[in-house]
C-alpha cells in the first residue's frame, strides 16, 4: 500500500543525504516534495500540514544547520514525527478489573468486521486468552455463517442465538463465558451500509447490555479518506477506544492509515495485513513509520519467523545446512514454513532498503507457489538426489506441475546456487555474489 510514498520520499531522501550543508531553502524544497507525496497518497490536508510544520520548525534549527551530517537529521526528525502522527507508541487492549474482557468490534458492511472478530480471537488465543465470539450481526445471517465457520477454523467457541434480539444474546453470550471461564468475549455487532440511526440504536443498546472495556472500530484501509470519515461519523454517535484497519495489504494510497489517529484522537490498535486468518497485527507506530520511510521492520519480520518456524525443525535444519545434506525435501520443509509468515512482498518490505536493493526485481508468491509445485512433483529420489533428473524426467515434472521443463532447470539451478551458497559459508567464505532466490524475477512492477 505505501509503495509509491515510500519511493517518493526515498528520492528526497537520497538527494538529502548528498547534500553537505543545508540552506534553509533545502529544507523548505525537499519539505515541498514530502507535501506532494503525502497529498498523492491520500493523506489528510490538515494532517499533512500539521506533519510539515512540525518537521520544519525542528529542521531549521542550529543543530541541524550545523550538524556534519544534516541530511540524515531531517531524515530522523520526518521519521520521528511520522511516528508521532501515527501515535507514538502501540496502545494495548484494556485490562479489565475482573475477567472477561469484553470487546466490542463496530463498523459498516464490508469493512472486514466479522473477520477481524475471529482474527482477534485468534490472536488472544495465541497470548494464552480463552475467547469466545458472538455472533450478534443479526441483520446479515451470512455473516453468523462466516463466524461459525471461522470459529470452527481456529477452536474458538460461537455464541449463536438467531432469534433473540441482539442485547438479550449478548447477556447470555456474557453469563456463558463467565461460566464457562471465558477471560475474552467479543462481539461482532450489526453493520449498515452507511452511519444511520438504526445502526447506532443497536449499537448502542447492545453496548448498553456488554459494558464493553474495548469498542474497536473497524474501518476499510481501501477507502481512503472515507475511512477517517466513517471513523468521525462513529465518533458523533458513540464512544470508539480504538481503531483496526483492515486491508493495509491492498494497493490503495495508504492515506488513511497515516492520516487516522491524529483526526480521531483514536488510536489504531490493530491492522489486518491479508486476507489469512493469522494476518492481524498489532500497530506499532515507530515500526510502521520505519517501513513507510523504507527503514524496514525487522522487529516485526523476527517476531513472525518465531511464531512461523517449529524450533526443532530449525535446528535440524542448520545441522543438515552445515553438513551440506540440505536437499530438495528440506527446500519444500523451508516453503511451507516461509508461507506461514505471510505475503511474500509484504516479508521483503519488512527488510531495510528492500525498495532501493531490489529495484525493479518482483516477489510473487504465485512463483513461490510454482516452485513448491515443481517440487512436489519429484520422486523422493528426485528431491534427495536432484542430479539423476535427466531431460524426460524433467518433461515428466513440468507436465506434473503444470510448467515447462525451463521452470523446471530454473527450480534446479537455485537449488543448486542455494547448496554452493550453504557451502561456502559453511567453510567460512562469503555467499555468491547474484544469488537468485526462488519467487524472485526481474522485471517491471505490475
Amino acid at each position: 500500500m505505501f509503495d509509491t510514498l515510500t519511493n517518493r520520499l526515498g528520492d528526497v531522501f537520497t538527494r538529502l543525504r548528498g547534500k553537505g550543508r543545508l540552506s534553509e531553502a533545502d529544507v523548505d524544497a525537499s519539505l515541498r516534495e514530502v507535501r506532494l507525496a503525502l497529498l498523492e497518497a491520500d493523506v489528510n490536508v490538515a494532517v499533512v500540514k500539521s506533519f510539515l510544520a512540525r518537521v520544519k520548525e525542528r529542521s531549521v534549527g542550529t543543530d541541524v544547520m550545523k550538524s556534519l551530517t544534516p541530511g540524515q537529521q531531517v531524515i530522523k526528525i520526518v521519521h520521528e514525527e511520522l511516528i508521532v502522527t501515527l501515535g507514538d507508541e502501540a496502545a494495548p487492549l484494556a485490562r479489565p478489573a475482573s475477567p472477561p474482557l469484553v470487546i466490542l468490534m463496530a463498523g459498516l458492511q464490508g469493512s472486514g468486521k466479522t473477520t477481524s472478530a475471529a482474527k482477534l480471537a485468534r490472536h488472544l488465543k495465541g497470548k494464552g486468552k480463552r475467547p469466545m465470539l458472538v455472533a450478534a450481526d443479526l441483520q446479515r445471517p451470512a455473516a453468523i455463517d462466516q463466524l461459525e465457520t471461522l470459529g470452527t477454523r481456529i477452536g474458538v467457541p460461537v455464541y449463536v442465538d438467531r432469534k433473540a434480539k441482539a442485547p438479550r444474546l449478548v447477556k447470555a453470550a456474557l453469563k456463558e463465558a463467565r461460566a464457562e471461564g471465558h477471560n475474552a468475549v467479543i462481539i461482532d455487532t450489526a453493520g449498515r451500509l452507511q452511519i444511520d440511526q438504526d445502526l447506532m440504536k443497536e449499537l448502542a443498546a447492545v453496548r448498553k447490555v456488554a459494558e464493553p472495556q474495548e469498542v474497536l472500530l473497524v474501518v476499510d484501509a481501501m477507502t481512503g479518506q472515507e475511512a477517517v470519515n466513517v471513523a468521525q461519523g462513529f465518533l458523533e454517535y458513540t464512544e470508539i477506544t480504538g481503531i483496526v484497519m483492515t486491508k493495509l495489504d491492498g494497493d490503495a494510497r495508504g492515506g488513511a492509515a497515516i492520516s487516522t489517529r491524529e483526526v480521531t484522537g483514536r488510536p489504531i490498535k490493530f491492522v489486518g495485513l491479508g486476507e489469512g486468518i493469522d494476518e492481524l497485527d498489532v500497530f506499532y507506530p515507530d515500526r510502521m513509520a520505519s517501513r513507510i520511510l523504507g527503514m524496514g521492520d525487522v522487529l516485526t519480520l523476527i517476531e513472525k519467523a518465531e511464531t512461523a518456524y517449529d524450533q526443532e525443525e530449525a535446528e535440524k535444519a542448520a545441522e543438515k545446512m552445515m553438513r551440506a545434506e540440505f536437499d530438495l525435501e528440506d527446500f519444500l520443509e523451508q516453503f511451507q514454513q516461509l508461507k506461514k509468515m505471510g505475503p511474500l512482498q509484504s516479508l521483503v518490505s519488512m527488510l531495510p532498503g528492500a525498495g532501493q536493493a531490489l529495484g525493479d526485481v518482483q516477489v510473487d508468491d504465485k512463483d513461490l507457489g510454482r516452485v513448491e509445485a515443481i517440487i512436489r512433483s519429484m520422486t523422493p529420489g528426485e528431491r534427495r538426489n536432484p542430479k539423476v533428473i535427466n531431460g524426460s524426467r524433467k518433461r515428466r515434472i513440468a507436465a506434473g506441475s503444470g510448467t515447462r521443463p525451463q521452470d523446471v532447470n530454473r527450480v534446479l539451478k537455485q537449488f543448486s546456487e542455494a547448496q554452493k551458497m550453504m557451502k561456502a559459508m559453511t567453510a567460512g567464505k562469503s555467499p555468491i555474489p547474484g544469488l537468485a532466490l526462488p519467487g524472485m524475477r526481474q522485471g517491471k512492477k505490475r
